[in-house]
């Protein structure tokens, strides 16, 4: 297990104020209540904030032909037949993955393919679970084509309450694999998957998948 660059720079601005605070309150209050309670608090924050910022080394083992995997760990809250009408402007099947605080927050290329577009939106900040953020929170839409060219796919990284920043590495012409980094995305979120009617789709509402692991759906031969 290793800390993400995104956290990096958080985590040692964290520590510096931290280790600044404690140090101030240990001169003043020394083997008082308050010393040992802003300690440990401190350490518990710092926990969390270093859980958050985790980044696991994962590698997908099964067969990429063909399949769609999970572009982030979290819980699917979204199955159905929608109307997309940023890129392809046709009916498209969505899977939605809601990210909690304490779910790993990189996000991970879903196909082996060719990105096609990548753009940036600005946008409200409402709860991720709720439908309409889909399309009315700031978010990130990366379209993506197979290696074989039979088929597209428009994720869309969406911010949350919380989230207040999505971080997208995809670039138009870039080939993206499913063992690569699509993003980051800090705090609560969801990622959106758009995918061709006719796929198959292996995930069920509320089931927890693990992003680059679990096989979420699978394209119509």
């Amino acid at each position: 297990m290793k800390v993400h660059h995104e956290g990096r720079g958080v985590l040692t601005t964290y520590f510096i104020i931290l280790f600044v605070l404690n140090g101030v309150l240990w001169y003043f209050f020394r083997h008082t209540f308050l010393s040992y309670l802003a300690g440990g608090a401190s350490l518990v924050f710092f926990g969390i904030v270093l859980n958050f910022y985790r980044s696991p080394y994962r590698q997908f083992k099964g067969d990429s032909n063909g399949v769609v995997v999970a572009s982030a760990d979290g819980k699917i809250v979204a199955i159905e037949e929608v109307y997309e009408g940023e890129y392809f402007k046709d009916k498209r099947i969505i899977v939605s993955i809601f990210m909690s605080p304490f779910n790993v927050h990189a996000n991970w290329y879903p196909i082996n393919g060719k990105v096609l577009m990548s753009k940036h939106h600005d946008g409200r900040f409402m709860a991720a679970y709720l439908p309409k953020s889909s399309t009315e929170n700031e978010r990130s839409t990366v379209v993506m084509e197979t290696e074989d060219g039979k088929n597209q796919i428009l994720l869309r990284q969406v911010a949350g309450a919380m989230a207040r920043r999505i971080v997208t590495y995809a670039q138009v012409g870039e080939t993206g694999s499913i063992d690569e980094h699509l993003g980051f995305i800090k705090l609560g979120s969801r990622v959106d998957v758009y995918l061709p009617l006719g796929t198959e789709i292996l995930v069920e509402m509320d089931q927890k998948v693990t992003g680059n692991q679990t096989v979420i759906a699978k394209f119509r031969a």
